[in-house]
């Protein structure tokens, strides 16, 4: 599936890109870090091994082995004169079979972040694969994605998205703070708001809770 149909059928007015939480009637936005500090920001600590738990817990109930999906990166290119032709190699990584990048589309277009481009110079380049969730390391991109901040390595500092095409969800962590579950109704995602409501930011947690009532 084209990542443009899978928008327009499910998410019409919604734009791919953060705060997406805040953009779209239905979603949950739960909370990955709880009481950070920077002496925590080892793998082995308490905090950090609640980051990774909470996010691969959060992506295994709302995604099965066997449900395609589409993951979206987007690659920011702000004219520093690096090459973005092959950053779809941020994949292989996280891949177990490496045949499936064939089926990797890239489009370039204008930067994602328009307020941060007052010269229209910086560009995005967002790539999309179709696979299939038993094709991917998942636990060990979740938690790539979860160290951007913390001088952890491996890291990645772009913005991934998980598309679920069955389920008609998005799942965005966006860092160690937390993660952006959107839904095109509250059904498809009642029983994950149940089953790790103390997880929610405590911030939304008013507003979430009247959609699911």
């Amino acid at each position: 599936m084209l990542l443009n149909d899978y928008m327009n059928e499910n998410f019409p007015s919604l734009i791919l890109k953060p705060p997406l939480f805040y953009n779209c009637a239905i979603g949950i936005r739960f909370e990955l870090g709880v009481d950070w500090d920077s002496e925590y920001n080892y793998e082995d600590s308490l905090y950090i091994q609640e980051v990774y738990k909470r996010a691969v817990t959060l992506f295994e109930s709302l995604h099965l082995q066997g449900e395609e999906i589409l993951i979206v990166v987007d690659v920011n290119d702000i004219g520093d004169g690096k090459s973005y032709k092959h950053k779809g190699r941020i994949f292989s990584p996280f891949i177990h079979d490496k045949s499936i990048l064939y089926k990797l589309k890239h489009t370039e277009m204008p930067y994602i972040f328009p307020e941060d481009d007052e010269d229209g110079k910086y560009k995005t380049h967002r790539f999309t694969l179709e696979c299939k969730i038993s094709d991917l390391k998942y636990i060990s991109l979740l938690k790539a994605i979860c160290n951007q901040d913390l001088g952890i390595q491996p890291s990645i500092f772009h913005r991934i998205y998980f598309l679920n095409i069955k389920r008609k969800t998005i799942f965005h962590v966006y860092d160690d703070r937390g993660c952006d579950l959107l839904a095109t109704s509250t059904e498809s995602i009642r029983d994950i708001y149940h089953a790790y409501n103390d997880w929610i930011l405590k911030y939304d947690k008013n507003e979430i809770d009247k959609l699911f009532k």
